[in-house]
């Protein structure tokens, strides 16, 4: 209780008024103070909190959001110690409170309550999503090149003007009697973000769905190295909306012009990261196929010496089990790899080397083919790594070294869930291989799991999870006391009634099986119609997938394509 309480730092005062929020920090005098009813944030001192005021502990504020009843503050109640990265505890975020600022909702009529409720659901479903990690004293959102190269203006930047979703992972690691810190940062990017089949390509600007930078962090002795990789959708404008198929069709848009946005994104990148290799894993045949020879050719058009495709049929080079073949790619890019090299500092605290491009690796959602290969690059590079920083001897592999073995894989599977339930619902697939090195009948077995449960969440749940994200990013505002706010879109007749038939008309079918007729022919004749009455309708409702499907109410997708 007492290491409970230490770690909420803060203190909420509230009144029927303002909120103060207090810090509990040594030397901290400033208090934090929001009005109720003007919304304004002023600084006040301790003896402006009333007596009366109702005081709670906190760690931290998330901010604040409008909704129907008025403005919301949304509070860190609980935080848990994940880890720390250069000497700086990192924490992440379990728990949350919504407090409005209004005392009541009684002046919202039946119709507004309930939309607020819905909203409020939707910015629960975010907070309750693995993934808000940070830090009061260090800057997690940015990688330790970029904050050793930055700008006396950036320095001066607020922590909430850098924010970005992060999963963190951090273990102190032994080798040779060295200890030493290794973590692997994600960091993904809230521009065009969202789900898995509603958010694919880019945008006008550039921004690429799911566009995830990864950084792994080796500290031993004062010395620090880090490697960066990306990966995100592939890089023009093209959709894949569910529509009840298990695998709906890619569609690439044929009325605007791919390669305005295409180099937007790859002009960033450069800019960001220096060269860049694209590592394309998608399938070479098939529904994918268009997709890869698109990308080709754009990367042809673009004609820029500081990109560089390769283009490697993940699934066809490891069928049957065969998952040694993507030592293939490792070694195609290894010299590639060596020319980039990676971050380094020494303990004298002066950089050693820089880290001058970076692999981009997508496959279709960029999360399980994706994340298999930057383990393997990642462990390349670590290997370098440690043998320059004196924790490895000369001729020593990381894959000799058991413990730490087990302790990299099953960090980098972790890494794959979470960038996975983020954007697909359910945790990755293929993380037997990342854990343990090759593919187990279980692994298969746990991937057809996680596939069902993909399938459903994308087709009739993942409207609301994007409403939910549109919402907490601010594409979608919220206007107080809205009365047509778009979630009551009224659906077509078809959405109850076709489901209603298939369903009676199967019913009908096994009752005709299990209660036959005085003839065989009669009991034929009415399994054959209920039969081909429930067969038909399944065929309409596959026809019409897209009106069966949940689809986002708040922000048109289509428009945004």
């Amino acid at each position: 209780e007492n290491t409970a309480a230490h770690h909420r730092n803060k203190l909420q005062h509230t009144t029927a008024e303002k909120f103060y929020i207090e810090a509990c920090d040594d030397g901290a005098g400033d208090v934090l103070a929001i009005d109720r009813v003007s919304t304004e944030v002023t600084l006040a001192v301790r003896k402006d909190i009333p007596p009366s005021a109702v005081t709670r502990p906190m760690c931290g504020i998330m901010g604040t959001i409008r909704l129907v009843a008025g403005m919301y503050l949304i509070v860190i109640t609980k935080k848990k110690k994940v880890g720390d990265l250069l000497g700086h505890a990192i924490w992440k975020a379990t728990d949350f409170d919504i407090v409005s600022y209004k005392k009541t909702v009684l002046h919202l009529t039946d119709t507004q309550m309930q939309d607020n409720k819905a909203f409020l659901s939707m910015i629960n479903s975010v907070l309750n999503t693995d993934g808000f990690f940070f830090a009061t004293d260090y800057d997690l959102t940015h990688t330790l090149q970029r904050l050793a190269n930055t700008s006396p203006e950036f320095q001066e930047m607020t922590l909430l003007e850098r924010v970005r979703e992060i999963s963190f992972l951090s273990s102190s690691c032994c080798i040779n009697g060295k200890i030493f810190d290794w973590n692997i940062i994600s960091r993904r990017s809230c521009f065009r973000a969202g789900v898995r089949y509603y958010i694919r390509g880019i945008d006008s600007e550039g921004h690429a769905a799911n566009f995830v930078e990864t950084e792994q962090i080796v500290q031993y002795n004062g010395a620090k190295a880090s490697f960066v990789q990306t990966r995100g959708s592939i890089p023009f404008y093209w959709s894949q909306r569910p529509n009840l198929k298990y695998k709906p069709k890619p569609q690439i848009s044929k009325s605007v012009n791919h390669l305005d946005g295409f180099q937007r994104h790859f002009d960033s990148q450069i800019i960001t990261y220096g060269k860049q290799v694209i590592l394309n894993l998608v399938n070479q045949k098939g529904s994918e196929k268009p997709l890869e020879q698109a990308f080709a050719k754009m990367v042809d058009s673009l004609g820029n010496g500081m990109i560089k495709y390769v283009a490697f049929d993940f699934h066809k080079e490891c069928s049957r089990m065969r998952w040694h073949r993507l030592q293939i790619l490792v070694d195609m890019v290894a010299e590639i790899q060596n020319e980039f090299g990676y971050f380094l500092v020494d303990s004298d605290g002066t950089v050693q080397l820089q880290q001058d491009g970076t692999f981009r690796s997508n496959c279709m959602d960029c999360l399980d083919r994706t994340n298999v290969i930057q383990s393997l690059l990642a462990r390349r590079s670590l290997q370098s790594q440690l043998e320059r920083i004196g924790v490895l001897h000369v001729g020593q592999r990381i894959e000799e070294q058991a413990d730490f073995e087990k302790i990299y894989k099953n960090a980098w599977a972790d890494n794959a869930n979470a960038c996975a339930k983020q954007y697909a619902g359910t945790g990755a697939l293929k993380t037997d291989f990342t854990r343990t090195g090759k593919r187990t009948q279980w692994g298969l077995l746990m991937d057809g799991w996680n596939s069902m449960i993909r399938y459903y969440k994308n087709n009739f749940s993942d409207g609301f999870r994007q409403d939910s994200i549109d919402l907490f990013l601010g594409n979608y505002a919220v206007e107080e006391a809205d009365m047509n706010t778009p979630l009551h879109e009224p659906k077509d007749w078809k959405f109850l009634t076709l489901p209603i038939i298939m369903v009676v008309a199967f019913s009908m079918c096994i009752i005709c099986l299990l209660m036959a007729g005085d003839t065989w022919t009669e009991t034929l004749a009415y399994v054959l119609f209920w039969g081909s009455a429930s067969v038909v309708t399944a065929g309409v409702i596959l026809f019409n997938g897209r009106d069966f499907v949940d689809a986002p109410k708040l922000v048109q997708k289509e428009k945004m394509d």
